[in-house]
């Protein structure tokens, strides 16, 4: 998957896409993040990218031909844009499954008090946000979304089926994990994570996914109680007891 991204601060990326996972998925030619600096594209004098808004308000607005140019520069225009923004499509599971499917994809990283319209317009773009709180760029939500999107592409980590075994892509929250030591500061791990029974361990995990999530968040909780599943005999019975226990 190729990536574009258009910032003021093409140096904030570098430490997440060039760490870890995301390091060695760039490293195995899976993902290519590439980082466009505005203010290239900027022909003022002083590569200025910002300037007052008309109507006045507080803050300053991204000028719309600097990134114009930007845009025109990585040949978006068939592409997919994303412009990460608090009015946006808040980032879900859907939405990063959706985003996976593509090939290449463009975000946007507005800073100040935002862009000027005429770019989204214009360029079609689909406002996308990470939550209902506001931050100083979209630097840091782009970060989001190439991390959330990486991870979908089956080579990244490694297998096909690894990232809907994780929380939220079950449906479920995950369960507790340990490690060595078995004891520490008093505190043992659960005896059924170290008795070699995987059955007993699998229904062991299942059932603390099930606590977790209608402990804390409820709506997933209705969610995956309301869909339909294909659950084993075992998992049946878990998940039944739970309900009853819910209901008394």
């Amino acid at each position: 998957m190729k990536i574009d991204v258009l910032t003021l601060f093409p140096e904030m990326f570098r430490p997440v896409t060039e760490e870890s996972i995301l390091g060695r998925a760039k490293e195995n030619g899976i993902l290519d993040v590439r980082l466009t600096n505005i203010r290239d594209f900027s022909q003022s004098k002083h590569k200025k990218a910002d300037d007052y808004p008309f109507g006045g308000g507080a803050g300053m607005v991204m000028l719309a031909d600097p990134i114009f140019r930007a845009l025109e520069h990585v040949e978006a225009k068939e592409k997919k844009i994303l412009y990460m923004s608090p009015r946006g499509r808040l980032l879900d599971k859907e939405l990063v499954g959706e985003l996976s499917q593509r090939s290449e994809l463009v975000i946007l990283c507005g800073h100040y008090e935002g862009i000027d319209q005429r770019i989204i317009d214009h360029w079609e773009m689909e406002e996308v946000s990470v939550g209902d709180y506001i931050l100083t760029g979209g630097e840091l939500p782009a970060m989001i979304v190439i991390d959330a999107v990486a991870r979908m592409i089956p080579e990244v980590l490694g297998s096909s089926n690894a990232h809907y075994e994780e929380s939220i892509y079950s449906g479920l929250l995950e369960y507790p994990q340990y490690t060595k030591p078995r004891e520490y500061a008093g505190m043992e791990v659960p005896e059924v994570l170290v008795s070699g029974n995987h059955k007993l361990i699998h229904l062991w995990q299942f059932e603390k996914s099930l606590e977790l999530t209608r402990q804390r968040r409820p709506d997933l909780w209705e969610a995956y109680v309301r869909a339909e599943k294909n659950l084993t005999k075992d998992e049946k019975k878990i998940l039944q007891k739970m309900l009853e226990s819910s209901d008394g």
